[in-house]
């Protein structure tokens, strides 16, 4: 591809100036650990939600929901419930307030502060540790999978070399320069670094895919449109079976993509998806970089605000985008992908409609945008990961004493030792399809139970969490070196019961070790569920303490949050395909739900 100098002009400018911003705000991530890694605590939650939105707006799984928009058509809005998007929904209503209550550091940290110490305390302690680890670097092999895929549709330079005997693809090539690239600014500057950043970032994508959507709207007429979709690909409701059928248009080869994908019986799989979601959004937000921005937030509230902001400002521009770019390759693109034969990489649908139909100017911007994608998910999590390793390893277990500047030069390497590792995993990674599922299903299958239990259990314990969690990632491992052939997602039954099994073992292989402990967490944190003997011995220690009685509340607030966000996604998916009519009772939809979470959630928040 041949890029004008105003679009390399403008890709440059955005990589200075993102360094630039970077590198002088590096100077308050230094003073200790929570200043690198929590901002001090000091971030307005404004700034947070933006940071949050930029760092879920990654590239690979924008090319993703391109790739399953082109397969699926509107039936790919429900796809996504397989991380479940809609998680946070779970933490804006009230998840957000329970984490932030705590005062902690890190994920691991809030282990302690849920269980106390001793043995089990300790072990739980580590297994999250573990995990926060190991998923880190599964997301930074998927990053750097999908931004050398991306990168090298788009630039122009061939980078494929031979070193040390080894061939250096073009793909890999752009994937480590951008990696390190970003590493720079974010090991450097921390969390101030990482959140400035990410909001310029988030900006820079807005503006990015406005474009997009108005480009392809102006280009595609629906006409255009119908003649290269099957029948039902306009339509969101669905059967047992998906019966889309793509022998009759263009792209016939499509029917063995969705065939390998295992996603025939569509009826099936949204019912896993559902039994999935609700558990793992119920189990909270994994150790990363969302948990790290609610930790980061100045109180209870305003965590549950930034959570909020992240979902109200990243459907809409996103999918505009998402639609746009799928629109122009149906219509536009036939004969590449038909070139393709069986097996067309639909990963790559994004990269080759924004190298063959943006024009000059906009080609910059999207590239720009694509970039600060990126830069801000893969930031995100290298800073969020060696507070685990630095806090809740290092100063916990070894050198309690360590001084701040230690701390803080530990932090960095720490940063830099994942980032090399992850890009190894990188380099023997498989697509991004597989990376997705797997980290999705199987990965946080083993995830899930024990963490619903943390919440709403007061005779669950440490140990019980450590065997759970162990139990849940064997469990994972087993299936993704003996059982590849099986989608994770119906696999997802089998990796949780598994999971609870441990859980139950764990828990009953000892009497409650930390009674005080547990009372101190329930009184502090305030959880609705099955909490009655500790909340009977609280109430009798202070008669003045309030439980929490807001569970049907709060499940309604979910219910109507999960809706009001699906609006989100269909208002633009509607307005770029013509289906007027849809658009207007989903906008409705979405002011409705809007009014009731005022009402019903915004007004009532509490620290």
């Amino acid at each position: 591809m041949i890029l004008s100098p105003w679009d390399i002009a403008i890709v440059f400018a955005y990589i200075v100036g993102v360094l630039a911003l970077g590198f002088y705000l590096s100077r308050k991530a230094s003073k200790n650990l929570s200043s690198y890694f929590l901002g001090g605590n000091e971030l307005p939650w404004y700034y947070l939600g933006l940071s949050n939105a930029s760092g879920m707006f990654d590239i690979s799984g924008t090319m993703w929901t391109v790739g399953i928009l082109f397969v699926y058509g509107l039936k790919s809005a429900w796809l996504p419930w397989l991380w479940p998007v809609w998680n946070q929904v779970f933490v804006f209503v009230y998840l957000a307030l329970w984490i932030r209550r705590s005062g902690v550091m890190t994920g691991a940290e809030w282990i302690s502060f849920r269980f106390g110490n001793g043995k089990g305390a300790s072990l739980s302690h580590i297994i999250i540790v573990v995990f926060a680890v190991i998923s880190v670097l599964g997301f930074i092999a998927y990053f750097f999978e999908g931004i050398g895929k991306y990168a090298t549709e788009i630039m122009p330079w061939d980078l494929s070399a031979q070193f040390m005997g080894y061939e250096l693809t073009s793909a890999r090539g752009y994937a480590l320069i951008i990696c390190v690239l970003t590493s720079l600014y974010t090991v450097k500057g921390g969390m101030h670094s990482v959140v400035a950043t990410e909001v310029m970032q988030f900006v820079v994508m807005t503006i990015g895919c406005i474009g997009v959507g108005i480009v392809a709207y102006n280009s595609v007429s629906i006409e255009q449109l119908n003649a290269v979709i099957p029948n039902g690909w306009k339509d969101l409701n669905f059967g047992w079976n998906l019966d889309l059928n793509w022998s009759e248009t263009p792209f016939p080869q499509v029917n063995e993509k969705i065939a390998s994908d295992g996603f025939t019986l569509f009826g099936g799989l949204f019912v896993l998806m559902v039994l999935k979601g609700i558990l793992a959004s119920i189990a909270g937000p994994v150790p990363s970089y969302d948990m790290q921005r609610i930790l980061a937030a100045k109180k209870p509230s305003e965590a549950a605000k930034m959570s909020f902001l992240t979902v109200a400002v990243l459907y809409i521009p996103r999918y505009f985008m998402v639609v746009g770019f799928t629109v122009l390759a149906l219509v536009y693109l036939g004969p590449e992908i038909a070139a393709m034969g069986p097996s067309i990489d639909f990963e790559k649908i994004l990269p080759m409609t924004m190298n063959a139909h943006l024009p000059v100017g906009l080609k910059g911007i999207m590239l720009a945008g694509f970039l600060a994608a990126f830069m801000g998910t893969f930031a995100a999590f290298i800073n969020a990961a060696p507070a685990y390793i630095v806090n809740d390893i290092y100063k916990k277990y070894i050198n309690p004493l360590a001084s701040d500047k230690r701390l803080v030069r530990l932090s960095i390497l720490s940063s830099l030792t994942l980032v090399f590792v992850g890009i190894v995993f990188g380099f023997n990674a498989g697509s991004l399809n597989s990376l997705i599922l797997w980290l999705s299903s199987a990965l946080y299958g083993g995830y899930v139970a024990a963490n619903v239990l943390k919440w709403v259990w007061w005779r669950f314990t440490g140990a019980g969490y450590f065997w759970g969690m162990l139990f849940g990632l064997i469990a994972s491992t087993v299936k993704l070196f003996f059982f590849p052939e099986y989608v994770d997602i119906f696999v997802f039954p089998l990796i949780f019961a598994f999971s609870l099994l441990g859980c139950v073992l764990g828990t009953y292989a000892t009497p409650l070790p930390n009674p005080e402990a547990v009372a101190a967490f329930y009184k502090q944190t305030r959880p609705w569920g099955f909490w009655g003997p500790v909340k009977a011995s609280v109430m009798t220690k202070d008669p003045s303490f309030v439980p929490n009685t807001h569970f049907k509340r709060d499940g309604m607030n979910v219910l109507v949050g999960i809706v009001w966000q699906m609006a989100q996604l269909l208002i633009p998916v509607y307005f770029m395909i013509r289906e007027n009519a849809q658009m207007v009772i989903w906008s409705a939809v979405f002011l409705g739900c809007s009014y009731l979470l005022k009402k019903y959630w915004w007004n009532t928040l509490k620290d």
